[in-house]
């Protein structure tokens, strides 16, 4: 890791580099502390002190000054490594790593961060897990969850594809938060599984009193153990640290921007509840696939080239027609109420339709089902061949076109697909459960 070139600049001024002591004066307030290295996409106007009393300090460097007090040494991270036999008694769990908050290694001594997630990183934090189950546990990303692609989600795909043809009988992906949901939908798809797959993460880091990084882990381990060989979410419950509930990865949504029970079930109720790493109830009117009851398969061809577009009052056609031009092979519309855009905007659509481009409607209410039959600009749209999404979520329905697109393009085909349910994403009837709670 290294600064960028502005930061950069106003060190070498002053001829001070990571781990030196510093003073810097910022409008006649002094600052001193040791300088500590910083992660790549941080901004380029600051710099950290680590002081005196432990805490951490970012200063912006405009009209600032800095003084050389003593030269030291970069700190480095260094663990004696962990020597840990494999218990033949024990299930081989796999997890592999894409970033996030749940993943973050801090050096509280240094301040620095320690990017690598290692399996010796994973047992040191918690320890506890060793008594689950034997680990193999790989880097597969470092990024923050936003700059997640389709092509990730096939490499993670394959990477969880070749743990288990290696033996692992189940497998823990640990994942952002912020498009975790998008992640486990496009693995239910992908991927035909004999063994459980769990994507988890954390929404307070592992570094905070209420961090929510270990209960939602050792839940996963717990939930990649046992009998629902489906693609999962599992994360907290509630506020407390008791129980994570375990939702269907093409059912489950990101409702709240910090709770640690961010994560629901929509159109929905979760497979199951979790407590001490251990399935304490299954919900009977879930249905789920068995341990064992498929051979692993994959089919990860994806078309990029789809879009979410959201109505909205004022909204103009020319963004249809934008998508069009720009060579999208399809897009879905997250329309108001029962599945509607203004009428004015069904030309644009047509013309999509004619240049065999998908186009896919859901609802912005989040739960309940489209019907595009009740009112005639619904009626107006069905004409246009506009392919209903049922009760998914926008963002399941999204990821489904985009998996579909790399099935077949061939329109006909593709509306079949979405009209088939893969992998619990659409629902005979839409639970009112959470949404009435």
């Amino acid at each position: 890791m290294s600064y960028k070139k502005l930061a950069k600049s106003f060190l070498d001024s002053a001829n001070v580099s990571i781990g030196d002591t510093v003073k810097v004066e910022k409008e006649e307030v002094f600052y001193e502390g040791i300088l500590l290295d910083r992660s790549e996409d941080a901004d380029d106007e600051y710099i950290v002190l680590k002081l005196d009393s432990g805490y951490n300090l970012g200063i912006n460097i405009l009209n600032a000054k800095i003084e050389l007090i003593k030269k030291g040494e970069k700190p480095k991270i260094q663990y004696d490594s962990l020597e840990i036999e494999k218990n033949s008694n024990k299930m081989d769990i796999s997890i592999i790593s894409t970033g996030g908050t749940v993943s973050s290694i801090i050096d509280y001594k240094t301040g620095a961060v320690h990017p690598a997630f290692t399996a010796d990183d994973l047992l040191r934090a918690n320890p506890e897990l060793l008594d689950l189950a034997n680990y193999e546990v790989k880097a597969l990303y470092n990024i923050l969850s936003e700059n997640m692609r389709p092509e990730y989600w096939i490499e993670a795909a394959n990477s969880i594809a070749n743990e288990i043809s290696n033996g692992a009988e189940g497998v823990v992906v640990a994942h952002g938060t912020d498009t975790m949901h998008y992640t486990s939908a496009a693995l239910s798809f992908i991927i035909d599984t004999p063994v459980p797959i769990v994507v988890t993460g954390a929404q307070r880091s592992s570094d905070r009193p209420s961090t929510d990084a270990y209960l939602n882990l050792f839940n996963s381990v717990g939930a990649a153990k046992s009998d629902i060989a489906d693609v999962t979410v599992c994360m907290h419950e509630g506020l407390d640290d008791n129980y994570c509930n375990l939702h269907k990865g093409t059912k489950v949504r990101k409702m709240h921007t910090s709770r640690r029970d961010t994560f629901r079930s929509i159109n929905s109720e979760p497979i199951a509840r979790l407590k001490d790493s251990k399935i304490v109830k299954i919900n009977s009117n879930i249905t789920y696939n068995k341990r064992n009851s498929k051979e692993l398969n994959l089919m990860d061809d994806l078309e990029s080239k789809t879009a979410i577009i959201k109505s909205f009052p004022g909204i103009q056609s020319e963004i249809i027609d934008y998508h069009i031009d720009k060579g999208y092979k399809g897009m879905v519309i997250e329309g108001t109420g029962l599945g509607h855009t203004p009428d004015y905007m069904i030309d644009s659509i047509k013309r999509a339709n004619e240049e065999n481009i998908a186009v896919v409607m859901t609802s912005q209410c989040i739960y309940g089902k489209i019907n595009m039959n009740v009112y005639s600009t619904g009626r107006k749209l069905i004409n246009a061949n506009v392919i209903s999404g049922g009760d998914m979520i926008p963002e399941v329905a999204y990821v489904k076109l985009c998996w579909a697109l790399g099935q077949s393009d061939d329109l006909k085909e593709v509306e079949k697909i979405m009209n088939t349910n893969i992998a619990g994403e659409l629902s005979e009837k839409s639970s009112l459960k959470h949404f009435l709670n």
